[in-house]
């Protein structure tokens, strides 16, 4: 009898397992969701909301991190120095290649594209606008022949903050990767500011970071650009490295503090805009960076 019941129980567990012997809830014993900011993934929280540092709301888990190709089109092909032409990026997805048609707002816009000449003269900071076939497009006249590099900054849907750097090359001039600046940390006049720089350390020091402290004078009328305080833009001096970057502090009075990690040694041009009563203001500084030793 005892070797019966103990094969019908077998058997009516066969039947119904969860019913006799109920497993705990799925989530039970289960890491929390961790809410990370896809521009700074240093910020973090176990609950929904926004990021301290730059106003971006925070997304569970970790995103894909994959790079999304962008595909540019000049019309005329044929470029000539002084001419209108119109610079046309198409977006696709990493993994099934099709045009991406959605896109998040970052700083008060889905598209942020920065122009700079291989001699670091010319500078654009601008917003190619979206159509109806999702390619988004942008008028530009530049203004001397040479290599220019194209930055796109984007936020697609699902993925994280791309930034990628295409080349544009205008014919009639000698092609440089980049030029040799000579470092400039002097005060810096624009429309209506001036701005000086302070690093700390003193001596800005490749894959460590450097704090930037800007202050802008007069100090009155700051106000936020694009939904920032600031917005920098640092070119290593061959035109590799790229970077795009907001101030880590700010509250709308003269100072305004950036942190950088210079990737490489080098001098890097370093573009940072500030608006003062309705006026965007762009000063520009030659920043060295040396070798870690």
């Amino acid at each position: 009898m005892k070797w019966f019941a103990f094969l019908f129980a077998v058997v009516l567990l066969a039947q119904d397992p969860l019913s006799k012997f109920p497993l705990p809830p799925k989530e039970a014993g289960e890491p929390p969701v961790e809410f990370v900011c896809p521009m700074d993934p240093d910020i973090r929280s176990l609950a929904p909301g926004k990021c301290s540092r730059c106003g971006m709301a925070l997304v569970p888990g970790i995103p894909d991190q994959s790079e999304y190709p962008v595909d540019l089109k000049l019309s005329p092909a044929a470029l000539k120095t002084g001419q209108p032409m119109e610079i046309a990026f198409t977006i696709r997805d990493p993994k099934s290649g099709k045009r991406v048609t959605d896109f998040e707002i970052v700083h008060e816009r889905i598209y942020h594209m920065f122009i700079v000449s291989q001699d670091m003269q010319y500078f654009v900071h601008d917003h190619p606008v979206k159509g109806d076939d999702s390619v988004f497009r942008f008028k530009a006249v530049l203004p001397k022949p040479g290599m220019y590099r194209v930055l796109s900054d984007f936020y697609p849907k699902g993925g994280i903050p791309q930034l990628i750097a295409r080349t544009i090359i205008v014919p009639g001039g000698p092609i440089t990767a980049g030029t040799k600046l000579q470092p400039d940390m002097a005060t810096q006049q624009s429309e209506n500011i001036q701005a000086s720089l302070r690093l700390e350390p003193e001596q800005a020091i490749a894959g460590t970071k450097t704090l930037m402290f800007f202050k802008v004078e007069p100090g009155d009328g700051i106000e936020q650009y694009l939904g920032a305080w600031g917005h920098m833009m640092a070119v290593s001096d061959d035109l590799v490295d790229m970077i795009h970057t907001h101030p880590f502090l700010a509250d709308g009075g003269p100072n305004i503090q950036f942190n950088m990690i210079f990737p490489r040694p080098g001098v890097y041009r370093v573009w940072v805009q500030f608006q003062r009563k309705g006026v965007v203001n762009t000063v520009a500084f030659n920043v060295p960076v040396s070798e870690l030793k």
